[in-house]
């Protein structure tokens, strides 16, 4: 089995729980099972454990020898793993575990996500509690649900469940970082009709797609100028509008926080204008490929034959969504004036679906100033409602304010020098992180997020640095002793 394979790797009690962790299936708002995997681990090892009303999972565990009276310290991260796949992996995310592999310094998984954002996290915290050799003080672990599509758990967390002082979120992805502070979110639904219509006589039907792409992360890498499926498409289609292209269905993307690989158009044109349509589609294909040959070098735009079997929209309507798509805003809106090299605004186009005279458009608008995300999110809802679209506003969920004069921070920031002699990188993301949330009804807790590296989470290109976790590890124990 491959997943053997994983179960050598040092520490081998960490990589060990993360497979047992990787055998339970785990989507956002399916999480059950894994609660119920959790809470069974906590009770076996004979720990207080407890299941709150949202479906977070606590575990307290006292503090080693000489170190029982000292404050609580609480760990957390998340039950919840973003499932993508390549569209030729046959993989059931409701059924089946994670296959895993090792290709030299990386541990992956076999054509989809792999679960390291934030099962590595998760998997640290279990080995921390079922440990009897690592000194600590009393620690109390926080297990989150619905961290990838809303934040449902940190939200409904209560206070006073927790008596730490200080939080550990395992859930930064470059082992050299320290996150004070994060973005806040909001997502943006656009939803609308449209009138369909018989394909009129000489149309000839294609199967357009766009594949290939990085896609990832829609916070922490929207700064690498990734090129979104859903844009690119939308893109094709109006450069090549004059040719009397008539949109069937729309289809690309997935999740909000994840940058759309993929997108799939089925459109018909008449045939009279095919030869002249295919030598512009050939000269747009090429400009698309050659400008994010950099980013994107996978990036393929195929154009095939395809029975139009779907009425196709109205011309009127389907030049106004053609624009209204071109005009909402995707990538960074702005950078922060105050941190060197963060994005402080960003949308993420993450999802479109046209079909049988109904269109949804899912964005996610993510800020880490308040004001100017919602700004943001009120152009983009300006857009769609000037063809006609209902724009709703959910999910909502507060930045993390940076307190770099933190104890844990220069705690934290003296043990990363000591032991690697280099600096540390001490920043605010562009993700979101629970932190803001949890914040909320812990508001005296001092707050650092850290982890081992992580590449292209939420893609399945997502991968863990195996010598990364051994660092991640090591720096992780020696917080523990000295807080």
């Amino acid at each position: 089995m491959m997943n053997e394979s994983i179960r050598a790797l040092e520490p081998k009690a960490l990589w060990n729980h993360f497979a047992d962790l990787n055998a339970v299936p785990r989507p956002s708002k399916k999480e059950e099972r894994v609660i119920a995997f959790i809470k069974k681990f906590g009770e076996d090892l004979g720990l207080q454990t407890q299941v709150d009303q949202a479906g977070n999972v606590i575990i307290k565990k006292p503090g080693t020898k000489g170190k029982e009276k000292e404050t609580p310290v609480a760990l957390q991260s998340h039950l919840a793993m973003v499932h993508q796949k390549n569209n030729d992996t046959q993989f059931n995310f409701d059924t089946d575990g994670i296959r895993m592999k090792v290709e030299g310094d990386w541990v992956k998984a076999e054509g989809t996500t792999l679960g390291a954002d934030n099962g590595i996290g998760v998997a640290t915290i279990m080995t921390l509690l079922a440990s009897t050799d690592i000194p600590h003080p009393p620690l109390e672990a926080l297990f989150t649900i619905d961290e990838e599509t809303g934040m449902t758990g940190a939200f409904e967390l209560k206070g006073g469940l927790l008596d730490a002082h200080i939080l550990l979120n395992l859930d930064t992805e470059e082992d050299n970082e320290l996150t004070i502070g994060c973005a806040g979110g909001v997502d943006v639904t656009a939803k609308g009709t449209y009138s369909a219509e018989a394909a009129p006589d000489g149309i000839k039907g294609f199967r357009l797609s766009v594949k290939g792409l990085m896609g990832g992360h829609s916070g922490t890498e929207i700064h690498l100028g990734r090129g979104n499926a859903n844009k690119l498409m939308n893109r094709i289609l109006l450069e090549n509008e004059k040719h009397g292209i008539r949109v069937a269905t729309i289809e690309g993307g997935s999740l909000r926080n994840a940058i759309p690989r993929e997108s799939v158009a089925s459109i018909g044109l008449p045939a009279d204008n095919v030869d002249t349509f295919t030598k512009d589609f050939e000269k747009l294909r090429a400009t698309i490929t050659s400008e994010y040959k950099t980013t994107d070098p996978e990036l393929t735009i195929e154009l095939t034959p395809a029975d139009l079997s779907n009425k196709v929209m109205a011309p009127s309507d389907q030049g106004r969504f053609l624009r209204a798509i071109q005009a909402c805003p995707g990538g960074i809106y702005r950078m922060s004036p105050d941190v060197e090299d963060l994005v402080q605004t960003s949308n993420n186009v993450a999802r479109i679906e046209l079909k049988d005279a109904n269109y949804t458009v899912m964005c996610l608008t993510r800020g880490s100033v308040d004001s100017e995300k919602m700004d943001e999110a009120n152009a983009i809802k300006a857009v769609f409602e000037l063809i006609g679209a209902k724009v709703e506003f959910t999910g909502g969920y507060p930045g993390w304010t940076p307190r770099p004069d933190a104890k844990i921070v220069k705690l934290m920031s003296d043990i990363y020098r000591e032991r690697f002699k280099s600096e540390p990188h001490v920043l605010a993301c562009h993700a979101g992180l629970e932190c803001g949330i949890l914040g909320t009804n812990y508001p005296e807790m001092e707050m650092i997020s850290f982890g081992p590296t992580i590449r292209g989470a939420h893609s399945p290109d997502e991968r863990a640095q195996i010598s990364s976790v051994q660092k991640f590890w090591g720096y992780l124990l020696e917080t523990l002793e000295r807080v």
